[in-house]
């Protein structure tokens, strides 16, 4: 089997929040986090991150620090913003062959425009739905299902 550098990679929300809350896929995502590589996260993905961060502080499910450490990881990451959305195209291409949530259209079809000039681009999800459609589009992505 060939192996690929990885030089771009697109993250998604389940991926970013396992480098911030210890669960079942916090190894390989922090192992990711690691990689020399251009690390993309879009506006979509800060809005969903900091909607569970500060859901679980109001509901108190874990302790304030943790939820500050969090953030602060997330501010200081090796992650870069991007200020772009997915192509009307793309969307409407997705959304006519594939059964995708709101978000997991918006991410996949962001990650496809993105592609269009970023061609190593790999998609890094924890998400088997959108991990799927990714697939399903010939993307190169990653996840690991238990």
């Amino acid at each position: 089997m060939k192996s690929r550098v990885i030089t771009v990679i697109y993250w998604d929300s389940s991926a970013v929040l396992s480098t911030l809350l210890q669960d079942s896929y916090s190894e390989l995502a922090l192992r990711y986090a690691g990689y020399d590589a251009f690390h993309l996260l879009s506006s979509l993905t800060l809005a969903e991150i900091y909607a569970v961060l500060y859901r679980i502080k109001r509901e108190r499910l874990t302790d304030d620090l943790l939820v500050e450490a969090s953030r602060e990881s997330l501010e200081s990451g090796p992650w870069r913003r991007l200020k772009i959305g997915p192509a009307e195209s793309e969307m409407r291409k997705l959304a006519s062959k594939l059964p995708l949530r709101g978000a997991d259209l918006w991410h996949l079809a962001t990650a496809k425009t993105l592609q269009t000039e970023l061609p190593e681009l790999l998609v890094l999800t924890f998400d088997q739905r959108l991990y799927q459609a990714a697939a399903g589009e010939n993307m190169a992505c990653e996840i690991i299902i238990n």
